[in-house]
């Protein structure tokens, strides 16, 4: 499939074939779904803590007496009952981490790529023409593209780039090769130069 290629002015300076291999790929609803659960649960630190009675600090003095005084039998202040004592069953630091083979991660995003594009919200651009970081700069050139809430795809590094979009709290930049299921369709749109569309080849093809 053809897309226009356009320069930060919104003009349109050529067009592009899009390799079919990674947009035009069979849409997978349930991959996609199994690729998003598996980067949220990753992304899970699982570093809560509670102490149990054998952790809180307090004394082990028994209360009062075994029997006699009508009351249940104690014997330390560290049970989870009493206020101040450990946690029973409490959550304890654990990994959430999911595996899932490489082969099934890239068609997940060769899916999301291509629904994207069916949804017509990828724009590719020839370059970033920015020389140096300027904020409104970008604002403006995204704006005159359609995007208000947008992905940018870099080949690598651009101080420039990334640089302007770190105060546009709905725009971010991120590498080719990091393209991956939630940044994909947590942004309306993907701006992806033609470098850019290059290491993606690379990479899915």
């Amino acid at each position: 499939m053809k897309l226009p290629v356009k320069n930060f002015k919104g003009e349109q300076v050529g067009e592009v074939e899009l390799p079919a291999s990674i947009f035009e790929a069979p849409v997978s609803q349930p991959l996609m779904h199994q690729a998003l659960v598996r980067q949220n649960a990753n992304a899970h630190l699982g570093t809560h803590k509670v102490l149990t009675r054998a952790e809180v600090n307090r004394s082990t003095k028994k209360l009062f007496r075994q029997k006699g005084t009508g009351r249940a039998r104690q014997g330390s202040m560290k049970a989870p009952h009493w206020r101040g004592g450990g946690v029973a069953f409490g959550p304890q630091p654990r990994s959430y981490t999911q595996d899932m083979p490489v082969k099934m991660r890239r068609a997940a995003v060769r899916s999301a790529l291509s629904q994207k594009l069916s949804d017509q919200e990828i724009i590719v651009v020839d370059k970033y023409e920015m020389s140096a970081p300027k904020t409104k700069e970008l604002y403006t050139a995204l704006k005159t593209l359609g995007v208000s809430k947008g992905l940018l795809v870099l080949p690598g590094h651009d101080e420039a780039v990334e640089r302007s979009a770190r105060n546009m709290p709905k725009v971010k930049t991120l590498f080719a090769t990091y393209l991956n299921i939630r940044d994909i369709f947590m942004y309306d749109h993907l701006v992806v130069s033609l470098d850019a569309l290059n290491k993606i080849q690379e990479w899915l093809g």
